[in-house]
């Protein structure tokens, strides 16, 4: 049909409730409280970024077949647009100048392109050292890893597994679920 190209699709409404979930599970004190990661800005943005990227790694993980691209990297897209415009929303509230906000958005965009590859290389990796590394580099700003590196890790394999199993339409609807934090939060490292 001509007119279908330019009806808005249930992908559309179902974005803003995506990244709602997204966001609303980074903010979870939990995070910053028994995990330790700063209750920064930079803090914030790094957990929002690192739940996004598992996310759209789902999203991403079925290939689009030659009729083009599937739906759910369509949604992936979609719901990276609302990243961005999110982040230059809260870059203006935060005082950030108009002619500024170009070049934060490009350090920002620098930032998210870095952490999506260190994050999927370091799940597809086969030592569980890897995805540690990443996030005591990217979330607390370290060499090495502790509890709180260990845990975090643990708790990022629980949401990529809980991903994975999660029907396709059922996440693109806005249906992300993720584990609880806390229950992750005093587990020891396991030997």
């Amino acid at each position: 049909m001509i007119l279908a190209a330019f009806r808005r699709s249930h992908h559309h409404r179902s974005i803003p409730a995506l990244y709602g979930a997204i966001v609303a599970q980074a903010r979870l004190p939990a995070f910053y409280r028994a995990y330790a990661v700063p209750d920064t800005v930079e803090g914030r943005f790094e957990l929002i970024v690192l739940h996004l990227v598992l996310v759209l790694l789902r999203l991403n993980s079925e290939n689009g077949g030659a009729g083009g691209a599937k739906p759910s990297r369509v949604a992936g897209q979609r719901l990276f647009d609302a990243f961005c415009r999110d982040l230059d929303h809260n870059l203006r509230e935060m005082g950030t100048g108009d002619l500024a906000v170009p070049r934060e958005m490009r350090r920002f965009g620098e930032a998210f392109y870095a952490r999506q590859a260190a994050y999927g290389a370091a799940l597809a990796a086969a030592s569980e050292a890897e995805l540690e590394n990443a996030l005591a580099r990217n979330i607390f700003g370290v060499v090495g890893i502790d509890d709180n590196v260990a845990r975090l890790a643990r708790y990022v394999r629980a949401v990529a597994a809980e991903l994975e199993i999660l029907d396709l339409d059922d996440l693109v609807a806005g249906g992300a679920t993720f584990p609880n934090p806390e229950a992750f939060a005093h587990a020891r490292k396991s030997n």
